[in-house]
């Protein structure tokens, strides 16, 4: 990610060192100007002023001087913070079951069936769901992925009743052996309460198969829309208790900090992130990558990895 995220790199690791400055002392002045790059970025108020406030504790206790200590300080408190967070697929259940749920635009198609992918390069057998019915190109395009991804495609007519087809996914998993059911929704307006109340119905269905499923329920949220998606999250997590996060086209935004803000908010972590179109280009999320090239450190590895995210913890 640090040579992919170019245009974050550019704004928040100039951003940073702009206001560090060349010998810059570390008085209240440089702790203001820190504050508002982390803010630009999207990464909250309230995280924001608890990063510069636990940057002060740590330089005093340190005896840091030299403000570029302060942002190496600054990096490792963001870490830490990061480093909390179980990144897991738990997908140990015999079918696992995957909801992914999101905004119109934001990528869930897409992500599906690089999901897929993934699980079919690791040796499992995922069968996907075509639970947004609302559009015959949706279904489509979903089964132009599952080609793609030579995974098994449950899909009822355009109009029919998302729950439908997710139960159906289900059972043909359990009759066929399959180890993972991903269930592809109808994006939706996360203001629209109705239209949120059918993704619970959709879960409540496969749970008159399997209780304790869905075994993740994964937003994908794209990471140009910034703070606005912190909203779509909180009210997506609010119907569904989200276990997880995708985040898209994190190679082209200056506003990554939501990675962060959101997170601290929620609890929910960031588990994979797409850096690109081809069906390979989605990632398990590494935290000391993505804050390597948020702060343009150089040199550095790739800020996803190629872990299984498949397997459980």
């Amino acid at each position: 990610m640090s040579r992919r995220m170019g245009r974050a790199t550019g704004s928040f690791g100039s951003g940073v060192r702009g206001a560090i400055g060349l010998g810059r002392s570390l008085d209240d002045a440089f702790y203001d100007d820190l504050l508002e790059v982390l803010i630009t970025a999207d990464c909250g108020v309230a995280t924001s002023e608890r990063l510069v406030a636990a940057l002060r504790e740590r330089a005093r206790a340190e005896h840091i001087r030299d403000a570029g200590a302060a942002v190496a300080a600054l990096h490792a408190e963001m870490l830490a913070m990061l480093e909390q967070r179980d990144r897991a697929l738990h997908l140990d259940a015999f079918p696992s079951v995957v909801l992914v749920v999101g905004v119109n635009g934001s990528g869930k198609t897409t992500t599906v069936g690089k999901m897929a992918y993934r699980l079919r390069e690791e040796g499992r057998t995922p069968i996907i769901a075509a639970a947004d019915t609302y559009r015959a190109a949706a279904i489509d395009q979903m089964r132009i992925w599952a080609d793609r991804a030579e995974s098994e495609f449950v899909a009822h007519q355009p109009g029919g009743d998302p729950g439908a087809v997710a139960y159906d996914a289900v059972q043909a998993a359990i009759a066929r052996r399959a180890d993972c059911v991903l269930v592809d929704t109808a994006g939706r307006l996360h203001t629209k309460a109705n239209l949120m109340a059918e993704l619970a119905k959709v879960r409540r269905v496969v749970q008159r198969i399997i209780p304790e499923a869905p075994h993740e329920t994964l937003l994908v949220l794209d990471a140009t829309t910034g703070m606005n998606a912190g909203n779509q999250a909180r009210a997506f997590h609010e119907v569904l208790q989200l276990t997880g996060l995708v985040v898209t086209k994190l190679d082209g935004t200056a506003r990554a900090g939501t990675v962060i803000a959101i997170e601290e908010e929620l609890g929910v972590p960031v588990k994979l992130v797409g850096l690109g179109e081809d069906i390979d280009d989605l990632n398990v999320f590494d935290p000391e990558a993505y804050l390597d090239a948020l702060f343009g450190v150089e040199g550095e590895e790739e800020a996803v990895s190629p872990g299984e995210p498949g397997a459980g913890a």
